[in-house]
Order: C-alpha cells, then structure tokens, then sequence
C-alpha cells in the first residue's frame, strides 16, 4: 500500500521536473555507491572540445555534492520551483519549458568558460526559482519562519543564505543573471513597444514535448503548496 501509494504521488510530478530531479537524486547516489565519480562528471572545457567527452556538458547540472544539508537544501529547492513552474506559467506548454531548460542550460555552460565553475546544478536551481519569483511577484515568502518578504526577493536571500554558510555566492549570481536575461527576453521585452519575441520554441521540441488537447475537468495544484514543504512557503496578498 506504501509502495502504491509513493509510486502515485511519483507518477503526479510533471514529467520534465520528475526526469530532472530523478536523474540528480540517481547521479548522487551513484557517487555515494562509488559506480562513478565526479571526476567523471564536472564541466571541464578541455575535456569536452578536445577529447569529445560530451556527456560533461549534461552530467554537471546533475551532481550537487555528497548527500548531506547541502544536497538536501538544493533538491528541495530544485523540486518545489522547478514542479511550480512546470504547473504554473508553463502548464500545457511542457515544449516551452524544456526549451527555457536548454537556454538556461546553454548560457550558464557559456559563462562557465569564464568562470572557475565545475557543477552548475545549484545556478540552475536559483535560475528557476528567479523566473517563478518574478512571475509571482505578490507572493509573500516564510524563509525558515525567520524572514518575511515576497517572492521577487527570494533569489537574493538565498544568495544571502549562502553568504552566510560561507559558500561562493559566483554560483547564485550565475543562476540569477541567466534567470534574468531569460525573464526579459521571454516577459519583459516582447511587451514592449516595438518589442519582438526572440526567443521562440522550436517545433520540433513542440512536436516531441506538447499534447494537442488539454483536460478541461483538471485542477491544478495551488502555485504556492505543489510539494508540501513549508520551506520557502509563499502565501497570496490578501489571501
């Protein structure tokens, strides 16, 4: 009966923020059992164009540390925002939502040349918890019980956060730069006069990706509680 029902609660995760967080949780515990190591795994620039080891470019977006608070903290996160996206603002659009993931994914692999980054997995997390906090910008935010404010705030606590545990804060400003140029060009600068679209989904991703009909009879999970965690809860202005 608990089989049945954690493999039903499992199935319910949208399929993009299901493969995702699966293939961490998977990459981590094949460190943690020794099959692979991370040396197999980081973003090494020299390894990929001049050795053609090009599974780098995917498996450093995978691996976020040994299992301890920190691989925790970030599979939360990544879990909550990245499910809230995917049944929020990109809900019937999961081509769209794919194609933020290699845009985002492509820019930070860009920047990680300039930069002294081997994993890029948490840039990623703070990347989609940028673009769901600026899309709910009335949102107001519990952090631990400890701080009150709303959502277009929570990428700079968390870089905060960081601050404080003594992490580098280069990887939140990573993820927070890509999230923003994507908000931009996808939210802000199409909207406004003379403003084109330019990012557009290619329809081969929308092909693959997009189901032609939508459920009428579906209820969506509410924007602020998809997970059931209370870390980062969010709760609607006069709600």
């Amino acid at each position: 009966m608990a089989y049945q029902s954690l493999r039903l609660e499992y199935l319910q995760i949208p399929p993009v923020s299901r493969a995702y967080t699966t293939a961490c949780v998977l990459t981590t515990a094949a460190v943690q059992l020794e099959l692979i190591t991370p040396f197999q795994l980081y973003f090494n620039p020299e390894l990929i164009f001049k050795h053609f080891q090009i599974w780098r470019l995917i498996t450093n977006f995978l691996f976020f540390g040994p299992v301890g608070f920190n691989f925790l903290f970030n599979m939360i996160f990544l879990y909550r925002y990245c499910r809230m996206l995917e049944e929020g603002s990109f809900r019937g659009r999961t081509a769209d939502f794919v194609f933020m993931f290699l845009f985002g994914g492509f820019l930070m692999t860009l920047f990680g040349l300039f930069v002294s980054l081997v994993f890029l997995g948490q840039a990623f997390t703070i990347m989609l918890v940028y673009v769901w906090s600026r899309r709910n910008p009335y949102v107001r935010m519990n952090f631990f019980g400890l701080l009150n404010f709303q959502a277009p705030f929570l990428p700079w606590v968390l870089m905060g956060f960081s601050l404080l545990l003594g992490n580098s804060i280069i990887v939140d400003l990573l993820g927070i730069a890509v999230g923003h140029i994507y908000f931009f060009l996808e939210d802000v600068f199409p909207n406004q006069p003379g403003g084109i679209r330019i990012l557009k989904t290619p329809s081969v991703l929308k092909a693959i990706f997009d189901t032609p009909d939508e459920d009428p009879n579906y209820n969506p999970l509410p924007e602020d509680r998809p997970g059931g965690f209370a870390w980062g809860e969010g709760q609607r202005l006069g709600g």
